[in-house]
């Protein structure tokens, strides 16, 4: 219990991060300088009153100096990766896999709630993830096995370390592809994007975490919430066809998903072949 308790404390010290994050990439800021203001006045933000989540409960969701209010995507970012963190220890204990997964569930959220906000996927979010599924490889095995097993059949036989890298590089690179493709496919027919390429790298850096085949299923799973999202949308807000929802948001929602319940998903699939 003590473990999910600093680690969902520690969740919530990176929501607060993340939120500067979601803010300021998208408008090409620096992350460091200045530090935290207030949107509004531009008064800088005093230590006691960026205290993650206690802080806007205080002041009653509103800037000390303006009165404008704080936005409530700030409290519920934090809550929500410090309830991430807590269930990765809880699932897991403190160990590697635990942090692995808890790194990978902050690059999503923040990902998920930038392209919601502001229709980009930063490029320091999903280049930058992918260098650290990269680096958790070697530490932390990819299980798939996907690569190993082609690699067999070249009558390569690879190490451990070396095997992990091969099935991060073949989760990052095949299903983004197979995204970009359909990007691709549909641009040609339809002579307009329907794909933004920050969704194809947002894919690669999951797959460099998950490997293969978790990394089709949550493809998988954010398109078909993608699909009946869309259409849920169209039929309640009645906008027409044309208007376009964030995919890498749906894809963060499928990502979370496997994170989290991957190996239950895999088990019940696996069961029904």
């Amino acid at each position: 219990m003590i473990e999910a308790l600093l680690a969902g404390l520690f969740g919530l010290l990176t929501g607060s991060f993340l939120n500067v994050c979601i803010y300021r990439l998208p408008l090409d800021l620096s992350v460091v300088r200045p530090r935290s203001y207030c949107p509004g006045c531009e008064q800088g933000i005093a230590w006691f009153d960026n205290i993650p989540l206690l802080s806007y409960l205080l002041l009653g969701g509103r800037c000390r100096n303006c009165k404008a209010p704080i936005p409530l995507r700030y409290p519920l970012v934090e809550l929500f990766t410090g309830t991430i963190f807590a269930a990765c220890a809880i699932l897991w204990g403190p160990t590697l896999i635990a942090a692995k997964a808890a790194l990978l569930s902050a690059f999503v959220i923040g990902l998920v709630v930038a392209d919601l906000e502001s229709r980009i996927l930063p490029d320091e979010m999903t280049l930058g993830g992918m260098a650290a599924g990269f680096a958790f490889a070697w530490f932390v095995p990819v299980r798939d096995g996907t690569a190993q097993a082609m690699l067999s059949l070249a009558g390569i036989i690879a190490g451990k370390q070396t095997a992990s890298l091969a099935e991060a590089a073949l989760g990052a690179a095949l299903p983004a592809g197979i995204l970009w493709s359909g990007g691709w496919l549909f641009e040609k027919l339809r002579h307009k994007e329907g794909l933004g390429f920050g969704d194809v790298k947002m894919l690669a850096m999951l797959g460099s975490f998950l490997g293969f085949r978790e990394t089709l299923l949550a493809l998988t799973v954010g398109s078909t919430a993608g699909s009946l999202g869309g259409l849920a949308y169209i039929a309640i807000a009645r906008k027409g066809r044309e208007y376009y929802l964030p995919f890498g948001t749906f894809l963060g929602i499928g990502a979370l998903g496997v994170i989290l319940f991957g190996d239950a998903w895999m088990e019940w699939y696996e069961a029904l072949l």
